[in-house]
């Protein structure tokens, strides 16, 4: 059986509103920009994109289970999820299929709560504090994951 050639491409609550929300921390690109460059990444690999943004943890977490079927792995920028959701972080964890966890922030030098993730150890591939510059590079770290081609690119 052939391997699945498709990403699930995922963002959080309130990744909609990229380009216009707090431009100063989250630049000026939109949502379309971002699935945009995550697909061009894809393609230059082989791979194809599904992607989805909600404001509501259940769709996320069905997403991440339909995944299973028909994706090779997961990038994922949870949004504030990122520090709540042990919901999230199980469903990731059960479908056992690599992921990278994307943050166009710094979560590391913002707010005492967003310094905690509970996504990172779930994760394969982390990309922090690039700009929407990062899901590119998340996506190239996970492609070479799937396929074998060496140590991801990201923090590990």
């Amino acid at each position: 059986m052939t391997a699945p050639r498709r990403l699930l491409l995922l963002n959080g609550p309130n990744l909609n509103l990229l380009g216009t929300r707090q431009p100063e921390i989250y630049g000026r690109d939109t949502l379309a920009d971002v699935e945009d460059l995550v697909r061009r990444c894809a393609q230059r690999h082989g791979f194809d994109v599904r992607a989805l943004q909600s404001n509501h943890e259940g769709v996320l977490i069905d997403a991440i289970h339909a995944a299973r079927a028909d994706c090779a792995g997961i990038v994922i920028n949870p949004g504030g999820l990122t520090h709540t959701s042990v919901s999230l972080r199980d469903a990731l964890a059960g479908v056992a299929l690599p992921a990278a966890e994307v943050h166009i922030s710094d979560i590391s030098a913002r707010e005492s709560f967003r310094r905690f993730s509970y996504v990172r150890d779930v994760a394969a591939v982390h990309v922090i504090g690039e700009g929407v510059a990062g899901y590119g590079r998340a996506t190239d770290a996970l492609i070479a994951l799937i396929a074998g081609d060496g140590a991801a690119g990201g923090v590990p």
